[in-house]
């Protein structure tokens, strides 16, 4: 799959998910894609949030694998 068509379809996800993300007094952005690997910076409440990896890698990543499956893993970059 092409690098724009990817980086189009993460945004989607991102954008479906921050409705809820922002209701909790965060935020995600989507950084980079790069090898598979998706970086996202968290904002806001999810910065010290001490259940944000949970919401990174059980809502996140799982999302973004269902709609794009080569995709390994979501990291959070500071």
């Amino acid at each position: 799959m092409k690098h724009e068509h990817a980086l189009k379809i993460i945004e989607s996800v991102l954008n479906q998910l921050r409705p809820t993300i922002q209701g909790d007094g965060g935020d995600i952005v989507l950084v980079k894609y790069e090898d598979n690997v998706v970086y996202v910076r968290l904002q806001g409440a999810c910065v010290h949030c001490p259940v944000s990896m949970f919401t990174l890698k059980l809502g996140v990543e799982e999302a973004l694998k269902a709609e794009l499956p080569e995709v390994k893993e979501v990291i959070a970059i500071e």
